[in-house]
This record gives C-alpha cells, structure tokens and sequence, in this order.
C-alpha cells in the first residue's frame, strides 16, 4: 500500500496499548520497532497521531491475564459495568474523541540497522505523541463535551 501511495495506520504500542487499567491512561507503553523499518524501508514519513477520549470510553480497573490467556483474548479487563451489568456492560461510555494530528516527521537511514539506532527514532514519535496527548488533556474542559 505505501508503495502506491496509500496511508497505513499503526499502532505501535500493539495489543499494550489497549490494556492497560485507567490509573494508566494516557501513559505511552513500549513502541515496537517494525513501523518504523517499515517507514525507513518505503521512505515513508510518519504522521503522528494522538487520541484523547479512548482512555475513559471503557475504563478498566483490574484485568485477569490468566483468564484472558484461557480464552485466547489479548485482555480480560474489568470495567464499571463489565463482567456485573452483562452483555450491557461492554457498551462504552459517551466520550468525546479528539484527534490530534502532528507534522510528518521523515527519517534517513536503512531498515536493517540494529534495534538501538531504529529505537533512537522511535523514541522520536513516541515524544512527539506524547506531546500532543499532554496537551490535548490538559485542553479538554471534560470527557464528555
């Protein structure tokens, strides 16, 4: 796809990102490298993106790995209405999403570098969506509106 012009979204905190508890949100988890040999690969520049409103849409206070693990899920997450009000508790709550886009950031150099350099570029987008998040929190004046 990018070869042909197309945009490809990642989300280069994979299945981490989505299980974390809420005393967490907002928090960054650890980036794979793979989107970012792929941009060095194709040339590609990365738009970077941050979303605020995910984190509070269904807020999970406990997650069973061990269960999780049993059902093949990445996650077992305990919410305020999820396993308790059943099917009706996987509803999610009604947040405001904001997206937040950043300037592409282009990288030189080759896909094949060892994890240290390609991690110095991570740490590039991870800053920069770190960034973005901080203030779209601190802009927001609530979850809901």
């Amino acid at each position: 796809m990018l070869h042909h012009g197309e945009c490809v979204a990642v989300f280069p905190e994979g299945v981490r990102g989505m299980n974390k508890l809420y005393r967490d949100r907002y928090q960054l988890q650890r980036f794979g490298l793979g989107f970012m040999r792929l941009a060095l690969e194709t040339h590609t520049p990365i738009v970077p993106v941050a979303i605020v409103g995910s984190e509070e849409q269904q807020p999970s206070f406990a997650n069973f790995g061990g269960l999780a693990k049993l059902l093949g899920m990445p996650a077992f997450p305990i919410t305020l209405g999820f396993p308790w009000l059943g099917p009706l508790g996987l509803l999610p709550m009604p947040v405001k999403y904001r997206i937040y886009f950043g300037e592409p950031i282009s990288f030189q150099g080759d896909a094949d570098e060892e994890d240290a350099a390609i991690q110095s570029r991570v740490d590039v987008v991870r800053n920069e969506i770190t960034a973005m998040l901080e203030r779209g929190v601190a802009n927001r004046s609530g979850i809901f509106r």
